[in-house]
């Protein structure tokens, strides 16, 4: 008997930011509504914006969203090659949800060859499982000057013989020119995988672009499969690039503030989504040259990529003055991964695993160090809240162990009996290494409970999965999805 071997299809952009990751969950979410059995795919991405699978490895956190709008538990094989960005040392290289080294980017280049193989081979037990794949390019289509061993675009779909749309973004004007110039300048065997273009973030009057859409179909020879109207809720999704953070935080007169110190490589910030979400917080990211609001209750220090180079980062825009006013005034403070780390007396990294050996002294607002070890914490966690009782569930992603007195007074119980966190005396600052805390309703209540905000009817989990469906039906309204299934194969 003939193994399953499903249909597949590939989504690529004119470059990064144009809705690519969007729009594949939204097709997702689409053909699963169909009955249809969806895998989603991204051969190479490039985030420190990463979810922990059930299988034990790390992926693009918009592959975890996608994974869930197809009802489907998130795999390594979603994207099996991951590059995170580091300070001084390039980027690390996670293959099939495992570590394999650092390279910068030149070596990286002739290291694309190699991983090729773990690309299809991840594809193929995919198409294995699903009567649909879904794929979704990295970065630009037309970035002729990394075609050569590339695995992420073209060069993927050439090798796996997947047809390819194409998708501009109008809201960044320019999408005639995006398009076609696209077409201009790749090779004549990679244009001709390219079964149509689709239109994305189109506001106003569609009929005012019919023209457009001609004028780019005549000069690319490319069909237009049609015009996707700018979906408003996109912002209520876990978004994977940092490029999302410039939209986020805008002022309000929510009666609670917390800030989140936007770090240089920040990582994991979907953790603060939900907060974003709740009706009477206001979430400020603060961006370099910016202090801390004196009004804000909460400021939050997020995970990080390169813990020691953000800390040092962090002293240079003058914060740490700015917390340790905050902490006069009895505000709070909570350190998340790599922030967690950064609250305590002292970070060593005895093996270099950020760059140079060495360490640092941290910002002593808990009494713990950090010694940094090459062995990598990857697991989903459940547990309580030992100050509420709260239940919670999220993921631990983390270099180190981190030990002192004040983790004697520990935040958080696993459903194992691990515990985990640090308390001070006064229990105003608070470190833990569990992400995705605030999902859960009851948690995120009590942590606003902590800086004296009252409790909201916000489900959160339910909103993800409501703005998926209405994404879907948004899709459904706007364009043919009957037609852009016909062109799997």
């Amino acid at each position: 008997m003939t193994p399953m071997r499903g249909k597949a299809l590939m989504i690529q952009g004119v470059g990064s930011d144009v809705g690519k990751s969007l729009v594949v969950a939204g097709l997702c979410r689409v053909f699963r509504n169909r009955g249809l059995a969806v895998r989603p795919f991204k051969p190479q991405n490039m985030s420190n914006n990463a979810a922990v699978t059930g299988d034990g490895g790390e992926i693009g956190r918009a592959q975890a969203l996608q994974a869930r709008a197809c009802g489907a538990p998130a795999s390594v094989h979603m994207n099996p090659v991951l590059l995170k960005p580091q300070s001084q040392i390039g980027s690390q290289i996670v293959v099939q949800g495992k570590v394999r080294g650092t390279a910068n980017a030149r070596d990286y280049q002739a290291l694309k060859p190699l991983l090729l193989g773990a690309v299809l081979e991840s594809f193929e037990r995919l198409r294995a499982e699903a009567d649909l794949v879904l794929v979704e390019g990295a970065g630009s289509a037309a970035e002729i000057n990394l075609r050569a061993n590339d695995i992420a675009n073209m060069g993927f779909a050439r090798a796996a013989d997947v047809p390819v749309i194409i998708l501009g973004d109008i809201d960044r004007g320019g999408v005639i020119a995006q398009i076609v110039g696209t077409q201009v300048v790749i090779a004549p065997d990679d244009a001709a995988l390219v079964a149509g273009f689709l239109v994305n973030r189109f506001r106003g009057d569609p009929t005012l672009f019919e023209a457009g859409l001609q004028a780019i179909a005549e000069r690319s020879n490319w069909p237009s499969l049609g015009l996707i109207p700018y979906f408003a809720d996109a912002g209520r999704l876990p978004a994977e690039d940092a490029l999302a953070l410039d939209q986020r935080g805008a002022p309000g007169d929510a009666p609670i503030t917390i800030a989140v110190l936007q770090l240089p490589r920040i990582s994991n910030f979907d953790d603060f989504d939900p907060l974003k979400a709740e009706p009477g917080v206001r979430l400020v990211f603060v961006r370099r040259g910016e202090t801390i609001p004196v009004e804000a209750q909460l400021v939050i220090i997020p995970g990080s990529k390169a813990t020691i180079a953000d800390l040092a980062a962090l002293r240079e825009q003058g914060w740490h003055i700015d917390l340790a006013a905050h902490v006069r005034r009895g505000g709070r403070v909570l350190g998340i991964c790599g922030g967690y780390q950064m609250l305590g007396a002292r970070i060593d990294d005895p093996e270099g695993i950020e760059g140079e050996t060495g360490g640092c002294e941290g910002l002593g607002l808990l009494d713990v160090a950090t010694v940094m070890a090459a062995s990598k914490t990857l697991a989903q966690v459940s547990g309580h809240c030992l100050i509420e009782g709260a239940p919670f569930a999220g993921y631990e992603m983390h270099l180190g162990r981190t030990q002192g007195p004040d983790a004697l007074r520990p935040v958080l119980e696993m459903a194992d009996g691990r515990c985990d966190g640090a308390m001070s005396a006064n229990q105003h600052v608070r470190g833990v290494y569990v992400h995705g805390l605030f999902n859960d309703d009851r948690q995120r209540a009590a942590w606003l409970r902590w800086i004296g905000a009252g409790a909201s009817d916000l489900a959160y989990e339910q909103s993800v999965e409501d703005t998926l469906d209405a994404l879907a039906a948004h899709l459904e309204r706007h364009i043919d999805c009957d037609r852009i299934f016909s062109l799997a194969r």
